[in-house]
């Protein structure tokens, strides 16, 4: 259970951003992944050049973030009034510059991103479990994002901005909203929460080219079952995903093992497994077809 929402909260973390986008701007962003990669490789560099794991999450913040906002200045901005299939060909031709260049930069090889000593034994909960530092203190990081994100969404100006944009975006222009600086915002914003995700992630697995990418998959199926621009909808949404993910592949090779060989069990419960999340997803769209927040 405590993995599942260790997977939750990173799942929310790379989510939030995408939902801020498709709702706010309407953009299909599928490099959103190469985000995700490009903060865990500066993470990676930044930890080796240093030592300090502060500040490989420092730079994984603002290097997603630039590079965020310099794809939507020169690339991005270009596609809002263009057709979905547009915005997907641009933003996939993004993933291949962005999986090739870091492939240059520090080569075919995984990177691995230290945990700091501080965090790198376990922790005994109540009841005399033991579960690692770090992955505890992932959870209670992305909580306090989640409560950051909430905070800023609908208690600032900026947030109203947002939820505005997102309901109008005509009309908050019309108002003497600087509208192309709020998607520049909006859009940084996202890639900087995907970045730090990476860097995370980054110390519990391997830093590679193309990590990113089966991350946006489930991070789409979060926001489908949430709901389009709903923080509130990434942030269940991102929960039910990972612990009906963690708790499937957990449970169901050992329920199938009651009625079938241990092999069958484990190919039949794992298959299984991997499938429970878009069964999910199928459900909550047969009762609310624009996900559990998603404006009716």
């Amino acid at each position: 259970m405590l993995n599942g929402l260790q997977f939750g909260v990173m799942l929310f973390l790379m989510s939030a951003g995408l939902t801020l986008v498709f709702g706010v701007m309407g953009l299909i962003n599928l490099a959103h992944g190469s985000l995700y990669m490009i903060g865990a490789f500066a993470a990676a560099a930044v930890a080796a050049a240093t030592g300090s794991f502060v500040l490989a999450l420092m730079a994984s913040l603002a290097a997603a973030a630039l590079a965020g906002a310099l794809i939507e200045l020169t690339i991005i901005r270009r596609l809002y009034d263009r057709d979905h299939l547009d915005q997907v060909l641009a933003t996939f031709a993004l993933i291949l510059i962005f999986s090739e260049g870091t492939r240059w930069m520090f080569g075919s090889f995984p990177l691995f991103l230290d945990v700091p000593p501080m965090l790198a034994g376990p922790v005994t909960l109540p009841g005399g479990i033991e579960y690692p530092a770090y992955r505890l203190s992932i959870i209670v990081i992305g909580l306090l994002v989640a409560v950051g994100m909430f905070a800023l969404i609908n208690r600032t100006r900026v947030g109203i901005r947002i939820r505005a944009g997102e309901a109008d975006r005509e009309m908050i222009a019309a108002l003497g909203v600087d509208i192309a600086k709020l998607y520049t915002f909006v859009f940084a914003l996202g890639a900087a929460l995907a970045g730090f995700a990476g860097a995370l992630v980054g110390a519990i697995q391997s830093v590679q080219v193309g990590m990113g990418e089966p991350v946006l998959i489930l991070a789409f199926v979060v926001i489908v079952i949430g709901g389009i621009g709903s923080i509130k909808g990434a942030f269940v949404g991102a929960l039910l995903v990972g612990i009906t993910d963690t708790m499937g592949r957990f449970l169901l090779p050992q329920i199938f093992a009651l009625f079938l060989e241990p092999s069958a069990a484990v190919s039949v419960g794992s298959a299984l497994a991997s499938m429970l999340i878009y069964i999910l997803m199928a459900g909550v769209l047969v009762f609310r077809p624009r996900g559990l927040y998603g404006v009716a």
